[in-house]
């Protein structure tokens, strides 16, 4: 049984989604696209050096804090110019999905899990492809494009987590145990009391534990 004022929202919410909308496009989307991007940016890089491999984990650790940082910062407190991800989150994400009503009950549930399209291209144009033009001026052409491969894999990673923790857990994918392990992170965070003091990484709680916010008990 969900909670009153959760049905109460999903309801007012679900009138609001077009009626064309399709949570499995939706889905197949978002991992198209990325993949398409990560192979084409893999297909750019040419006999890379060990020490251009070995900036992967590094993009990779990069990538973790700015999920962080972006997840506490903007997602959950109201800034100039980004009012919209602070609506879409916290009062949107954390009112259809709480910590005592984690799952979707149809695709059309999807469209409160997974980011629009356009946010894939908003985070190629204002993040991945600056940063790795800036690399390919210091750096190298491999350093830029691995870093866009690391970068957007991070993102489509993001996505597929996410969108794994608010699945059934008797489903296939709630089964998993590296979901049901990253789903109990991730429900605390949905606690209302806490959502903004503890587990603000989606995907792995790197910087969570590095910044003192990693929680792994429930109230």
């Amino acid at each position: 049984m969900l909670p009153v004022e959760v049905a109460d929202f999903r309801t007012r919410y679900r009138a609001a989604i077009s009626v064309r909308y399709r949570g499995w496009l939706h889905f197949a989307t978002t991992t198209v696209a990325s993949l398409v991007v990560v192979g084409f940016a893999s297909s750019c890089v040419h006999a890379p050096t060990w020490l251009e491999l070995a900036a992967i984990p590094m993009f990779f650790l990069f990538a973790n804090v700015a999920e962080y940082l972006g997840h506490r910062g903007p997602m959950h407190h109201r800034r100039r110019g980004l009012a919209l991800v602070f609506e879409r989150h916290t009062q949107q994400h954390h009112r259809f999905y709480t910590h005592e009503a984690m799952a979707a009950e149809s695709p059309r549930d999807f469209q409160m899990v997974l980011f629009p399209p356009i946010m894939l291209i908003f985070f190629l144009g204002c993040m991945a492809t600056p940063i790795g033009l800036g690399l390919a001026v210091v750096g190298t052409p491999n350093l830029a494009w691995l870093f866009v491969a690391t970068s957007v894999g991070y993102f489509l990673t993001y996505e597929w987590l996410h969108f794994s923790y608010h699945q059934p857990e008797a489903s296939w994918i709630g089964r998993r145990a590296l979901v049901r392990h990253l789903r109990r992170h991730h429900a605390i965070h949905h606690d209302p009391a806490r959502m903004t003091s503890v587990n603000f990484n989606i995907t792995f709680p790197i910087a969570d534990r590095v910044f003192g916010t990693l929680s792994r008990t429930e109230r």
